[in-house]
């Protein structure tokens, strides 16, 4: 892949970005926990440098200290500043932190090239991980490494791997509805008999991919329809999974389109009589897509024995119980204690879908755009 067409895709997903902002979407608080989602993943508004280093803002060039391995990371600084905190203790050796949006810091190692400065791409998603991959600027980690994660959460070529995980789900309202009242596949909301009783965010970065995986699954006229026939049902549209989740609890909608973590979220600081649960999607169901974060090495790495020990500590036990507590996530690792009532990931009957093809944010951007959803 040439580097014109590489630095294109980044381009195009940090456009994501600009079109939220269109779209009317508030930035996430970046108050740690789950957090919100942007169109382009986790951000808190402004790029940071945690770590040992202190602060930097977006405006401000990022210069990495010599000798510190470099992490280039896409998920927000109060969700995983503690765990890179923890790995320098452990290990003594000292992190530099580049905090931003996914989408920009896929971005901005593109126009870097062979001169980047990171060692490590910590991704909020699989999509910039593919992108990158298929660049070629990450190099192939261990089978060691790879085989704590399951096949379908890792790269392909050994590339990347999968750090936690995130379903989507339909949330539905216990009042209104029982579980054995919902349908079995996400094309059956479609149906007349869900108008006005649907809440979405289509500016939510889990909601794009998600129709990029039902594109690759089902194909682009068939994603469209989808669209198209949601749209024709006045679904409800939210800024984000947060509001559409506490607007299914409070019955202003009847069911909603979201990622797993939010209920529990929502259980821990509101309590059992919360209103709203899951409901996994059968069938290998787009609609079930089981999302990734993940981490890669790059090529060009001036630490690359730092680099390893760090994605190794991300697939310790330490860490993935981290994740699970804290923001609710599937581990990638087997023996992690996973909170009550939570579907085991290998429950989940997700589509059969290459999470590092889910790189063609251009392609749902303007089907989203044609179709009137954005």
């Amino acid at each position: 892949m040439s580097r014109l067409r590489v630095s294109s895709i980044f381009v195009l997903l940090a456009l994501s970005l600009i079109l939220a902002g269109a779209c009317g979407q508030e930035p996430p608080s970046g108050n740690g926990g789950a957090g919100g989602e942007a169109a382009g993943g986790e951000t808190t508004g402004g790029e940071t440098t945690g770590g040992s280093t202190g602060e930097t803002t977006a405006a401000e060039p990022f210069r990495a200290e010599e000798g510190a391995l470099v992490i280039y990371s896409g998920r927000e600084e109060g969700l995983v500043g503690p765990v890179i905190e923890q790995f320098e203790e452990e290990t003594g050796i000292d992190a530099q932190v580049r905090y931003g949006d996914t989408a920009e810091l896929a971005a901005t190692i593109a126009e870097e090239g062979e001169n980047s400065p990171a060692d490590v791409f910590f991704a909020q998603d699989p999509g910039a991980l593919g992108a990158i991959a298929d660049a070629g600027a990450l190099k192939e980690l261990p089978e060691e490494t790879l085989s704590r994660v399951p096949e379908e959460y890792r790269s392909p070529d050994n590339l990347w791997v999968g750090t936690s995980g995130r379903a989507r789900v339909v949330a539905y309202n216990t009042e209104a509805l029982q579980e054995n009242e919902l349908p079995p596949s996400i094309f059956d909301f479609t149906k007349p008999e869900w108008k006005g009783r649907i809440g979405w965010a289509p500016t939510n970065a889990s909601f794009q991919a998600f129709v990029t995986a039902l594109r690759l699954a089902e194909g682009e006229d068939k994603a469209r329809k989808w669209l198209e026939d949601i749209q024709a049902n006045d679904p409800v549209v939210y800024p984000d999974n947060s509001t559409t989740l506490d607007a299914v609890a409070s019955g202003e909608v009847e069911v909603g389109f979201v990622n797993h973590y939010y209920l529990y979220r929502a259980l821990a600081e509101q309590g059992e009589d919360f209103g709203a649960r899951n409901y996994y999607l059968k069938g290998g169901d787009p609609g079930a897509l089981v999302l990734v974060a993940g981490a890669g090495i790059l090529k060009t790495a001036d630490n690359p024995e730092e680099a390893q020990r760090f994605v190794d500590y991300l697939l310790a036990e330490e860490a993935q119980q981290y994740f699970t507590d804290e923001t609710y996530e599937y581990p990638m690792i087997e023996g992690v204690e996973t909170p009550e009532g939570l579907v085991p990931l290998s429950e989940i009957d997700h589509p059969d879908v290459d999470l590092g093809d889910l790189d063609d944010l251009q392609g749902t951007l303007e089907l989203l755009r044609e179709t009137g959803v954005l």
